[in-house]
C-alpha cells in the first residue's frame, strides 16, 4: 500500500511539474492571465493580483490555453482517483497486488486544427482553382450563414421560376437576335465576376453579391464555386441560339418549372428509399429520385398545355389528346434532363496538364433548357405542330 501511495503521489507531482513547465514555456501573449481561463482557474493564481490597477486594465488576447486542456484530457484517472497525465506518465512499475494502470490515449492537440470544423458543404471548398484569395475576402463567412443544397430553399425556387418565365417572355418579344445579344453580354459579364471575385483585390464583389442576392445563394456558391446564375444565363442563351423560337421558349419554361418542382418533390419524398437513385447509371441521376422526376414532369403538363391552347394555329387547333401528349412529352424531357445531372455535380479538376482550370461543373441550369428545347423541337416536328405562341405566352 505504501508503494502504491508513493507511486500515485509521484505521478501527481510530475503532472503538476508538467503543467508548470507548459505555462513557463508558453509565450505571454498566448495565455489567458485574466483569470477567465477555465483550465488555469483553480490551478494557478491570477497574475492580476500582483499588478497595479493600470496593469489590470490592460487587456490581453484571451486565447484559451488549449495545450493545458490537452494535457488534462490525455490521461485517465488512476485507481486511487488521482489524475495521471500522458506527458508525465509515471515510470514506476505497479505493485504486484494492484491492477494495471490504464494506458493514456491522449494525442497532443495540433494548434492548426483548432476551430477548423467543417460541414459537408464546406468540404467542397474549391479555392484551389484560384491563385489566391484576399485576406479581407468575407465569402467564407457568408457561406456559413447560407443554406446548403439539401435545404428546401423555397425562396430560391420561386426566384428560379420567375427568371425562367421572364426570359421566355423576353425571347418571345425581342426575337432570337435581340435576346441572344442581350443575354450574351449578361452572360459574359457574369463570367468575369465569377472569375475575379475570389482573387486578391476583388473581395468587394462578394460583398456586393451577398448584399443583392444573399437570401437565394447557397453555401457552395460562396465557397469557391460559380453561382447557378452563370449557368442559368448560359443555358438560356444557348437554347435561344440553337433552336427555333417555339422550342427555345418551351425549353426555358421547363427550366423555370421542371427544375424547381422536381427538386421540391424529390426532397419531399426522400424518405421513400425505393425511389432513390444512389450511384445512377455511370453517375447519371446520382442521389436523385424517381418520384421527384415524375413530380417535375407532371407539374409542367398544365402549363405546357395552356401555352399550346392559347397559341395561334394556322392549320387548325389540334385535338386535346395531341396537345396533352405534346405537353407531357416536353415536360418529361425537362424533368429527365434535371434527373440526369448528378449530385454533387461533376467538376473540372483544378489543373489539366499543369494548366490551371476554372471551377466549371455540369449544372442542371445549363443542361435543362438545351435538352428540353431539343425535345420540344422533335415533338413538334413529329406531330406536325405549326403554331405561333401568344404575345405573352399565356395570354
Amino acid at each position: 500500500m505504501m508503494v502504491t501511495t508513493m507511486a500515485q503521489s509521484t505521478a501527481t507531482a510530475l503532472t503538476l511539474l508538467s503543467l508548470i513547465a507548459t505555462v513557463a514555456a508558453s509565450p505571454r501573449s498566448e495565455l489567458n492571465f485574466s483569470g477567465r481561463g477555465a483550465v488555469t482557474a483553480g490551478i494557478f493564481p491570477s497574475r492580476s493580483s500582483f499588478r497595479s490597477p493600470a496593469e489590470r486594465r490592460r487587456s490581453f488576447d484571451p486565447i484559451p490555453a488549449r495545450p493545458l486542456l490537452g494535457v488534462l484530457r490525455c490521461g485517465a484517472s488512476s485507481p486511487g482517483g488521482h489524475l495521471s497525465a500522458g506527458a508525465a506518465k509515471s515510470q514506476i512499475p505497479p505493485s504486484p497486488g494492484s491492477a494495471p494502470p490504464e494506458s493514456p490515449v491522449a494525442v497532443a492537440p495540433n494548434p492548426q486544427d483548432w476551430n477548423t470544423a467543417t460541414t459537408d458543404d464546406e468540404t467542397e471548398f474549391e479555392r484551389s482553382h484560384f491563385d489566391g484569395v484576399a485576406e479581407g475576402d468575407r465569402s467564407a463567412s457568408y457561406a456559413k450563414r447560407l443554406k446548403s443544397r439539401n435545404s428546401m430553399h423555397i425562396r430560391r425556387k420561386v426566384t428560379h421560376a420567375a427568371f425562367g418565365v421572364s426570359f421566355s417572355l423576353l425571347r418571345r418579344i425581342f426575337g432570337r437576335r435581340g435576346f441572344c445579344t442581350g443575354m450574351g453580354i449578361v452572360t459574359f459579364l457574369t463570367l468575369l465576376i465569377e472569375v475575379f471575385r475570389y482573387r486578391r483585390g476583388f473581395g468587394w464583389m462578394n460583398d456586393v453579391l451577398h448584399w443583392i442576392c444573399g437570401g437565394i445563394l447557397r453555401k457552395h456558391e460562396m465557397n469557391g464555386k460559380f453561382t447557378g446564375a452563370f449557368y442559368y444565363f448560359l443555358g438560356c442563351t444557348a437554347a435561344a441560339a440553337l433552336f427555333p423560337g417555339n422550342a427555345a421558349i418551351f425549353g426555358m419554361m421547363q427550366l423555370a418549372l421542371a427544375d424547381p418542382s422536381a427538386s421540391y418533390f424529390g426532397k419531399k419524398t426522400k424518405h421513400v428509399y425505393w425511389s432513390r437513385i444512389e450511384n445512377g447509371l455511370g453517375g447519371l441521376g446520382r442521389n436523385k429520385g424517381i418520384l421527384g422526376f415524375l413530380g417535375g414532369a407532371l407539374f409542367c403538363i398544365p402549363f405546357n398545355y395552356e401555352m399550346l391552347s392559347v397559341a395561334t394555329w394556322p392549320g387548325g387547333v389540334p385535338s386535346i389528346a395531341v396537345r396533352l401528349a405534346a405537353s407531357a412529352l416536353i415536360g418529361t424531357a425537362g424533368s429527365f434532363a434535371d434527373l440526369s445531372v448528378p449530385t454533387p455535380a461533376i467538376t473540372m479538376p483544378p489543373r489539366i496538364f499543369g494548366i490551371r482550370m476554372l471551377p466549371f461543373h455540369i449544372d442542371d441550369n445549363f443542361v435543362v433548357p438545351i435538352v428540353s428545347a431539343f425535345g420540344a423541337s422533335k415533338v413538334f416536328d413529329h406531330l406536325g405542330m405549326d403554331f405561333k405562341l401568344a404575345r405573352f405566352i399565356f395570354i
